[in-house]
């Protein structure tokens, strides 16, 4: 009997509309066209370029790049949409209000604290409050086994200038820092911290750890907190084993969102590793490491790196989630994480909403696989079950109530995405469509296995109906 198609479970809609648009974002010749037009469509002001007032292009976007993207424009279309996800098999999501604050050149070459007087009245009102408005709203829409993501630059002037010259954030965004922290652990919502290009990160890094410790040790070995780290720079590494001592010895569970890189066309080339190879190499050493709870020649303790005598050094609890549309470094971490090396840690993969379809549903076949073996043996054996301090969060990425609150060896299948206004998503939406000319071989890969489920689909009603 021949094997399924891991990409059976998608709906018919979904795969043609991303066999169109993969076939759009590979092809040297509609690609350039089609992000003049993006680019246009999410800068203009134009009654009859702005979506939000031309009805007639606003309903041609959802029905096509929208919906290939993005979750919807209110809580209704978000819930429906993810209910969606989770039917085909998907954990849950990444959830992202889409909201950015565009500023002008002279906004960005003169950036002020824009903390005092009228002006810090100005960006708390128009600024901090409203993405304050917004990702609470976006947390109550996100389910306990979802994650919300936040882009603190969404949050305006006030956070570019703080995050850029390494300062604690603002009064005002401070206290909204801690009133979305507050309702993210009271929902059971962990919260990622998104990256952001160098010029910011170093500011983004240090909020994370402050903000990890004062919401990392409410519950046992489970985050709430995350930072991004990308794997593609030089100093990764380096920066996690730095954050995980920081952990170790201050009794607190790391958040790690771990990701290639999304900035390699804005950040310095001299602080990205020369080779895909080597990237390839970090982000996998990496993953290995945060699975198993050791130290590896790529992450090292920090008396390591200095040379000195790093035997012992304790390795935190971590929670982990896997940002990459690699297969490879996709099956590597799922295997990992179900065979004995495992640290009980954990662990989440997601890839981006309409791309590399091929690699979820693949990661969703396997899980179900292995439940199906699992479910055998427990039909075989009986299951003594225990109460545990585990059992506390059934609902925890990693933990399984089916089995007792006991280690979940499946690593979860989630899918990023964000929701908002189609004038909000475009920007959005053309930083995927830039993507995708940034990485065309793996663009064809999602075309083509989109094609030859189509084919598959239309040659099995032909055969069926023969």
């Amino acid at each position: 009997m021949a094997k399924r198609s891991p990409l059976a479970v998608l709906p018919l809609a979904t795969v043609l509309r991303t066999l169109v648009t993969s076939t759009i974002s590979s092809s040297r010749l509609l690609l350039p066209p089609s992000l003049a037009v993006m680019t246009l469509l999410a800068h203009s002001n134009n009654a009859i370029l702005n979506p939000e007032r031309n009805r007639l292009l606003n309903w041609f976007l959802k029905k096509t790049f929208y919906a290939q993207y993005c979750a919807g424009e209110n809580a209704a279309e978000v819930k429906a949409t993810l209910a969606g996800l989770n039917k085909i098999g998907f954990t849950g999501v990444i959830l992202n209000y889409a909201r950015e604050v565009v500023l002008t050149e002279s906004q960005s070459k003169n950036l002020t604290p824009c903390d005092t007087g009228a002006e810090a009245e100005e960006c708390i009102r128009n600024e901090i409050n409203p993405w304050l408005k917004a990702t609470l709203a976006t947390v109550q829409i996100a389910q306990p086994h979802d994650f919300v993501a936040l882009k603190f630059t969404g949050a305006g002037r006030q956070a570019l200038y703080a995050l850029r010259n390494r300062l604690p954030p603002p009064k005002a965004l401070a206290s909204a820092i801690d009133e979305i922290c507050e309702l993210a652990a009271a929902r059971n919502v962990p919260l990622l911290f998104d990256a952001e290009q160098t010029a910011l990160q170093g500011g983004i890094d240090d909020w994370t750890i402050d903000y990890a410790r004062k919401y990392n040790s409410l519950v046992p070995n489970h985050a709430l907190i995350y930072g991004t780290y990308q794997s593609y720079l030089k100093h990764c590494p380096s920066l996690l084993s730095e954050h995980l001592a920081i952990a170790a010895k201050e009794k607190f569970t790391l958040g790690v969102k771990l990701v290639r890189g999304a900035y390699l066309g804005a950040d310095p080339r001299h602080l990205i590793h020369d080779t895909k190879e080597d990237t390839d190499r970090c982000c996998d050493g990496i993953s290995e490491a945060l699975i198993t709870r050791k130290w590896n020649d790529v992450l090292q303790p920090p008396a390591a790196k200095k040379g000195q005598d790093a035997r012992g050094a304790e390795f935190p609890p971590v929670s982990v989630v896997l940002g990459t549309h690699n297969l490879e470094t996709v099956q590597k971490a799922q295997a990992l994480h179900a065979s004995p090396d495992a640290a009980g840690v954990e662990l989440a993969i997601a890839q981006l909403m309409g791309m590399a379809d091929e690699v979820s549903c693949a990661l969703i076949a396997g899980n179900k696989e292995e439940q199906a073996a699992a479910a055998a043996a427990a039909n075989a054996k009986p299951v003594v079950e225990k109460t545990t301090a585990s059992t506390a969060t059934t609902t925890r990425v990693g933990i399984d109530a089916s089995v007792g609150g006991g280690q979940d060896t499946k690593a979860k299948a989630y899918k990023y995405i964000v929701w908002g206004t189609t004038k909000e998503c475009m920007t959005y939406l053309l930083r995927r469509a830039h993507e995708n000319k940034d990485a065309v071989s793996r663009t064809k890969a999602g075309r083509d296995a989109m094609w030859e489920e189509t084919k598959r689909r239309f040659w099995g009603v032909f055969g069926s109906s023969a």
